[in-house]
C-alpha cells in the first residue's frame, strides 16, 4: 500500500486474500495474477535500531479518501471500466466508525456514482436510520467499484485488481467495525464459501477490525414484498450487536406481525 500506507500491507493482504479465495473453493482466479502477487516481495520487518527513526516517517503522509480516487482517475484496470457509466468510490464520513461494504454498484449507482441510492439503498437508508444514525454519519462502499454488467457477480480478477483500493479505505478511514452486506461481500472479505444464514449474527475478524455479515438490503427487499419480516428482524439483531460494540444506544423495536 503506497502513499502512506506501506506496500507491504498490501502485498501481504492481497496474497492472504487470493490464497484464502483459492482455497475456499472459488473458481476463476488467473494463476498467472496468483503466480504473481505469490512472487511478490514478502514484507520485511523493521530493524528494531532504526525504529524510532523510520516508523513515524510511514505514516506522516497518511491517504485521504481524496487521494485515493484520484489514484483510481478513470480506472481501466479491469474490464468493468469499458462497460461502466460512472465509477462508484464510496460515500460518507472519512473518519466513520461503521462502514458498510456491499458486492458492487447496480444500475442506479452507475448512473449516479454513489452506492446504495437505489431501491436497496432505500432499504439500508431505513437499516442506517433505525440504528439511531444517519447516513452521512457512517461510510458505505462496495467491494468492486464498476457496475458488473447484467449486475453479475464480480469475477476473481475484477476483485483483485480492486482490492487494494478498498484496503485502502478501510485503513484510512480505520472504522471500529464493518458490516458486509450479503453473502457475495462476506465470502470476498472472509475468504469463505458458507451461507450468508450461518455468518450471520456473529463477529468475525477482518485485518483486526470486527466484521458483522448480515443479509444485503436487495435481500429484504425481495422478502418485503413475500410479506416475511423475519429476515429484518434478523438484519436488526446483527445490528443491534454492532451498536452495543461501538457502545451506543439500543432503539427499541416492537416485532409486530
Amino acid at each position: 500500500m503506497t502513499h502512506g500506507v506501506t506496500s507491504s500491507l498490501v502485498v501481504a493482504s492481497l496474497r492472504t486474500y487470493l490464497s484464502s479465495l483459492q482455497e475456499s473453493g472459488l473458481d476463476g482466479i488467473p494463476s498467472s495474477l496468483a503466480g504473481e502477487v505469490a512472487d511478490m516481495p514478502a514484507p520485511t520487518k523493521p530493524d528494531p535500531s532504526t525504529a524510532t527513526e523510520q516508523q513515524p516517517a510511514a505514516f506522516q503522509h497518511p491517504d485521504s479518501l481524496q487521494k485515493i480516487r484520484k489514484d483510481l482517475g478513470e480506472c481501466q484496470r479491469c474490464k468493468l471500466g469499458k462497460t461502466r457509466k460512472n465509477l462508484v468510490f464510496g460515500v460518507g464520513n472519512p473518519h466513520a466508525r461503521l462502514v458498510f461494504v456491499g458486492e458492487g454498484p447496480g444500475g442506479d449507482e452507475d448512473l449516479q456514482g454513489e452506492p446504495f441510492v437505489g431501491e436497496a439503498g432505500r432499504i439500508l437508508n431505513r437499516v442506517i436510520t433505525a440504528m439511531g444514525l444517519k447516513r452521512e454519519e457512517v461510510y458505505i462502499c462496495n467491494v468492486v467499484k464498476c457496475r458488473p454488467p447484467g449486475n453479475r457477480d464480480p469475477e476473481a480478477e475484477e476483485i483483485a485488481t480492486c482490492a487494494p483500493f478498498l484496503l485502502r479505505q478501510i485503513q484510512t478511514i480505520k472504522p471500529e467495525v464493518i458490516v458486509a452486506l450479503g453473502k457475495f461481500a462476506t465470502h470476498t472479505l472472509l475468504g469463505t464459501r458458507d451461507p450468508i444464514s450461518k455468518l450471520r449474527g456473529k463477529f468475525r475478524d477482518f485485518h483486526g477490525i470486527p466484521l458483522m455479515p448480515t443479509f444485503h438490503p436487495s435481500y429484504l427487499l425481495h422478502r418485503q414484498g413475500e410479506g416475511n419480516m423475519e429476515s429484518f428482524w434478523n438484519v436488526w439483531d446483527d445490528m443491534t450487536q454492532v451498536l452495543r460494540l461501538l457502545k451506543l444506544p439500543v432503539p427499541d423495536k416492537s416485532r409486530k406481525r
